[in-house]
């Protein structure tokens, strides 16, 4: 597996100027979260897993306080989550996850992507299939046995995991995610992970060439400036 999994989630930060896409981002994910299991990130672990990822990609404190004052309010948009799936540059496999308060919109945007930059745009399942839809989790260690032993015993099915330049790299089911984040942060005392997150990680990855790379990065580039779009996984090795 090595270090593939960094390329397989498209990064919305490459500039200054991308800053409020990432905010927006996170706001309207700690918002939904907010909003259906409650105000509270000690009762609430999807709230306080999404409030650590923010502060780690330097969130403002206001705009998360911002989100969750929002949906204290009752009031506000009902984001629905959206999933498209389909065939980028090069025959890759892409997969586009989305909050939207207008599916009809949002479905025309994503589409609007893949036909501008000559992609396919397929049916719900056509690539997913090729993917792992897992909880994955990167920190500091080389106790591999360990984080193995210690995760078996809270029960986790573990999918990967692979100790690899003072790193360990753990891939569980995505239903999962809290019970196996919650057994490493039990065995190794002060763990702060690198990656936690859920993810969608494909089987195989490729490489495209030519013409297909900037036709790529155009139709990430695409995707990201959607509104709507919160996340774009790929089995494109950059």
């Amino acid at each position: 597996m090595g270090r593939a999994y960094q390329n397989r989630k498209e990064s919305m930060a490459k500039t200054s100027d991308a800053k409020a896409k990432v905010y927006s981002k996170y706001g309207r994910e700690i918002y939904v979260c907010a909003k259906a299991g409650g105000l509270d990130p000690d009762g609430n672990l999807a709230l306080r897993g999404m409030i650590e990822r923010a502060k780690k990609d330097q969130v403002p404190s206001h705009v998360i306080e911002k989100a969750i004052a929002k949906a204290a309010g009752g009031g506000g948009e009902d984001f629905s989550p959206a999933r498209y799936e389909g065939y980028g540059p090069g025959n890759s496999m892409v997969i586009v996850d989305c909050l939207t308060d207008n599916p009809n919109r949002t479905f025309g945007d994503v589409r609007q992507c893949f036909t501008k930059t000559k992609c396919k745009i397929g049916t719900q399942g056509s690539v997913a299939h090729m993917f792992d839809h897992g909880a994955l989790f990167v920190f500091s260690s080389d106790d591999e046995e360990k984080a193995l032993e210690a995760l078996m015993e809270a029960d986790v099915d573990v999918i990967d995991i692979e100790s690899e330049d003072g790193k360990i790299t753990v891939i569980a089911p995505h239903t999962d995610y809290f019970k196996a984040k919650q057994a490493l942060l039990d065995a190794f005392d002060g763990v702060e992970f690198d990656v936690d997150e859920i993810q969608f990680l494909p089987h195989n990855t490729m490489t495209i060439e030519g013409d297909d790379v900037q036709m790529f990065e155009k139709f990430m580039d695409m995707l990201n400036d959607v509104d709507d779009v919160q996340n774009v996984y790929h089995n494109v090795e950059l």
